[in-house]
Parts: C-alpha cells; structure tokens; sequence
C-alpha cells in the first residue's frame, strides 16, 4: 500500500490521481444521494406541494404522523414485521447458501452462483410469483393444494388480508440473494488458507469450529456490507408490494411506509408530508445499522 506523508494539502496533491478516479463517483454520489437527502431534510418541516413555495410548518407534519395518521401506523407496523423477518433470514440465508456453495468445484460454484443469483435481477419473477399465487382455480399454488384435496375452493392469496403480507413475505425471501449472497462469496474466496492450518495446530479440529472462529472473523468487510444491504432492503420494500397486491390493498394489509412515501409524494403531491416520513425512515434505517454493524464489529477483524 503507498504511504503518503506531509501536510494534508501535499498528501492530497500527491494522491491528486486517486482522487480524479474518486471524482466521477463522488459527483453522482453528491448530486443523487447527499442532496437529495439534505433538500429532503429541509422539505420535511414545510408545506410543499410542487406548485407554490414552501410553507414552514414547523413539526406539524410530525405530529400529523404519529398522531392523525392511522395509515402511517399500519405501515410502520406492516414494515417493522416485514424487517425483522426477512431482514434476518434472508442475510442468514445468503450466507449459508454462499458458504455451501464455496464448498463445490469451481464449474458447478460458478453455474449455481448464477441460477440464485438471476432470480433478483430479473422483474419478470414477479410476473411468475403472481400465477403462481393467482386467486383462481388455474392458479399454480391452488390447483396444487385442490388436487390434494387440501383446500375446496381457491384461497385469495394476493387480496386476502390474511395472506397478503405473508406471500410477499415469502417471495422477498426467494428474491434476497442478490448482492450480498454475491459479497459473501467473495470473501469466503479470499479467507487466508493459512489461518485454518494456525487454527488446527491451536486445537480446532471441525468445520464448525472453522467457520466461528476463522471464516466468519475473517470476513468483516463483507460481512458489514451484507447487514448494510440486508437491512436497506428490507426497510425499504415497496414495488414486490404494489406489483403484487396493488395499491391500495386490500385492508392495506401491504402497505408500507416506501408505499405510503410513494402515495403522497406522487400521487396526492404532498411533498412537505413525504419528506417528513422519508426522514423518520432514514432515521430507523441509520440506527438500525449501527446497531448491527457494532456487533460485527466486535465479532469480527475489522
């Protein structure tokens, strides 16, 4: 690694190339993602509609949010079951799937990497997902569940509120190993094989052990990066939802806050209202992973 010394100004003029490679990414990251974030900040505490100025109203649309807005609350709570299920399962998933498949030969790692892989990259899946759970008798899931006389008319999986939220639960698990499971991979690639001969000579002596007390402390930075991309993914589920469900639901039973975000900012124009639930998102989705990347921090070499 090159060691740059000298004042802050003549570390930077040395590494000026560094910075110019640096420079295309920060200015899509500034203009798409700071900004935004920032002006979002400022709207969130206004009345703004897209057509007249700003009206600061201070935390009125705070109050309206927590206390007037019954919706807000369905998606909260619509939200916070769909994190702490698929949030979860699904990083737990990627990283099991990963280490079984860093186990097989290159050939068939490589064509197996792919098949899990294309299922979150593709919009056509949920074309599939909705013939599969179609609420008529030519559906795929219910003509299974009649022929085996386990069901004696077609169950409504996508406008029943019993079972909306858990189809869209199960569909989010299937699509989640996408870039994460990819990560994973790579660091379980690049662990250092001999950190399992030092492992072996100071006792360890099964796969298991191997894996909690080499592989995994060896893999922080991918580790972190999968929480960060886990945790996002799943506060911020909306499109599987309407694709699925519609918008609205029935019974809202898919709302989420991203929906209900989407709903007032495009739909009715309130933009001050979404810039205020867009910063309580941001919020949760911040703390959240601190929370989770301090843990893996402490458990693993980063």
């Amino acid at each position: 690694m090159i060691q740059y010394t000298g004042t802050k100004w003549q570390q930077i003029k040395k590494a000026k190339m560094c910075y110019l490679f640096v420079l295309p990414f920060l200015l899509l990251f500034l203009t798409f993602v700071v900004i935004p974030v920032l002006v979002a900040f400022v709207f969130a505490f206004t009345d703004f509609n897209m057509l007249e100025a700003p009206n600061f109203v201070g935390f009125d649309n705070f109050y309206r949010m927590f206390l007037e807005d019954d919706t807000f609350i369905t998606a909260v709570r619509n939200t916070m079951v769909f994190a702490v299920v698929t949030g979860p399962l699904s990083y737990f998933a990627c990283l099991i799937f990963a280490w079984l498949i860093n186990e097989l030969s290159p050939v068939v790692r490589s064509i197996l990497t792919v098949i899990l892989y294309l299922p979150s990259m593709s919009s056509m899946i949920y074309v599939i997902w909705t013939f599969i759970f179609s609420g008529d008798q030519y559906g795929v899931l219910n003509t299974i569940l009649m022929q085996l006389n386990l069901i004696s008319e077609p169950v409504q999986w996508l406008t029943d509120a019993d079972t909306i939220l858990p189809v869209i639960i199960f569909v989010q698990l299937w699509l989640s190993l996408g870039t994460s499971f990819l990560s994973f991979i790579a660091g379980l690639q690049n662990v250092n094989s001999e950190l399992y001969e030092a492992a072996a000579v100071d006792g360890v002596n099964n796969r298991w052990q191997e894996v909690f007390y080499v592989t995994l402390p060896s893999m922080g930075p991918q580790l972190l990066f999968g929480a960060v991309m886990q945790i996002s993914a799943a506060f911020s589920v909306g499109a599987i939802c309407t694709t699925l469900a519609g918008f609205p639901s029935t019974d809202n039973a898919a709302l989420t806050i991203v929906t209900h975000i989407t709903d007032y900012g495009n739909t009715r124009m309130e933009l001050g209202y979404a810039c205020a639930m867009s910063l309580v998102l941001f919020i949760v989705v911040f703390i959240v992973n601190n929370i989770i990347q301090g843990i893996i921090r402490r458990h693993t070499d980063v």
